[in-house]
């Protein structure tokens, strides 16, 4: 072979050699973590996200799970979710809880304590990380907005994507939240079931049945079993919501009402509910990490007080963490919407952007239909969406017709998950760490 054409090859192989060594060190990791109270389908966002990633080989290089949310970040407690099997993180899918671990854990403000911040870019830059996806609610929505501003207060790049989740439904501009839609049709199905229990046994036994649901400040939860009825008469007769002051006259009257037309009166309650002076018919003292009061305990509030003035056989249920860990009957949308924010991003931190939220757009035709948007989280940390007055009715016992049509598409669809030995088979993660470069955290 003449000495040109060997000149010429060795030329060609050294310039793919620096082009493949360029694109190893322009390609960035990515940070992944769940945050607050989990949900039955947000394993399935980060298997999307996880899944994703793998599509963008000259951007992305490997995806690090932060093990108990930003803690795994702040402590380098990181899993190598590039360990894990393809069909292990296709089994996320079906599988509930958070399988990395979640956390109540609020950042302060960078003029508060930069050394937060600080040191998220120390283990960032250890682990060549340039993409921070943060998937939670309102709280987690404030983390992730804190974390987009670390390239312009500290000078290093970094895409931050927070992901919408959360059972409440609270979050601003979204159409619904991924969690919501599953949590609602376990309740109204829970509701349903238990309304047929009661009324089977009204006549000699049991007149007054209260489920307890989650919704601090937002009534979600708690209308949606407004969808277990097929007949107007049907349970459940009385929806106590956060967004109406519970009046103790108006209520008890309600429900000596409806047990002596009714024979039996079924209830749904929020745990937010407050009384006329603001305060929460059951709190306590005790606040989580988030700084909210502890709440619970509106259930037998209610009971003891329907035992007391109404002297009425009544029993109660807090659907607690059952609400949003229920997989078993999950929604198929619901499904579909967990999936496809988290498909959207890590779309959205390839193309550069910072600071956004991929959010549910729900179409204006009479068909259900949705699309995924990106806005911007400087609109959505710490504002609450509520039940628009729109969705109560007058008397703020109820939900109107106008909440049923916003609410009957989130449910629909089953996606069952795989059984074995009759109960649903999940298969467990490796949870490999990766190899710590720092010295240890200590705040």
């Amino acid at each position: 072979m003449p000495r040109i054409c060997i000149l010429i090859l060795v030329i060609i192989r050294y310039l793919n050699f620096i082009q493949s060594l360029s694109g190893e060190i322009m390609k960035k990791n990515a940070f992944y973590a769940q945050s607050g109270g989990v949900t039955s389908v947000i394993n399935a966002t980060a298997a999307s996200v996880i899944l994703e990633a793998k599509k963008y080989k000259t951007k992305i290089g490997k995806v690090y799970a932060g093990k108990n949310g930003i803690l795994g970040a702040l402590r380098e407690d990181l899993i190598d979710t590039s360990k894990e099997s393809i069909s292990a993180i296709n089994s996320l899918k079906s599988t509930p809880g958070g399988a990395f671990g979640s956390c109540r854990f609020k950042l302060k403000s960078f003029e508060e304590n930069k050394k937060e911040y600080t040191r998220l870019v120390e283990v960032f830059k250890a682990h060549n990380i340039g993409y921070f996806f943060y998937n939670g609610g309102n709280d987690s929505a404030d983390t992730a907005f804190k974390v987009s501003q670390i390239s312009k207060k500290l000078g290093y790049q970094i895409n931050c994507i927070a992901i919408p989740k959360t059972v409440d439904n609270d979050l601003a501009k979204t159409d619904c939240c991924p969690g919501f839609g599953s949590a609602a049709k376990y309740i109204a199905t829970s509701i349903m079931e238990a309304s047929l229990d009661v009324a089977s046994m009204s006549e000699t036994s049991t007149k007054v049945f209260i489920l307890e649901v989650m919704g601090r400040h937002a009534g979600w939860m708690a209308a949606s079993s407004a969808l277990a009825r097929n007949k107007k008469n049907d349970a459940p007769h009385i929806i106590l919501l956060p967004e109406i002051v519970f009046n103790q006259k108006k209520f008890l009257n309600k429900v000596g009402d409806i047990v002596k037309n009714n024979n039996y009166c079924v209830i749904v309650a929020s745990e937010g509910v407050k009384n006329s002076k603001g305060k929460f018919l059951t709190e306590s003292d005790t606040k989580d990490a988030f700084g909210h009061s502890q709440l619970g305990g509106v259930a037998p509030y209610l009971s003891a007080l329907i035992s007391k003035k109404l002297k009425l056989k009544n029993h109660w249920a807090v659907s607690d963490y059952l609400q949003r860990s229920a997989r078993h009957i999950s929604s198929k949308t619901d499904l579909l919407h967990a999936q496809a924010v988290g498909i959207y991003a890590v779309k959205y931190a390839v193309r550069g952007m910072n600071g956004v939220m991929p959010i549910i757009v729900r179409s204006k035709s009479k068909k259900y239909s949705w699309k995924i948007m990106p806005a911007s989280l400087s609109q959505i940390a710490n504002v609450e969406k509520k039940l628009p007055n729109s969705y109560i009715s007058k008397d703020g016992f109820n939900v109107t017709k106008k909440a049923i049509e916003y609410l009957q598409p989130l449910i629909q669809g089953e996606a069952f998950p795989k059984f074995k030995k009759g109960i649903p088979n999940v298969q467990k993660l490796k949870l490999i760490a990766v190899k710590k470069k720092l010295t240890d955290w200590n705040n």
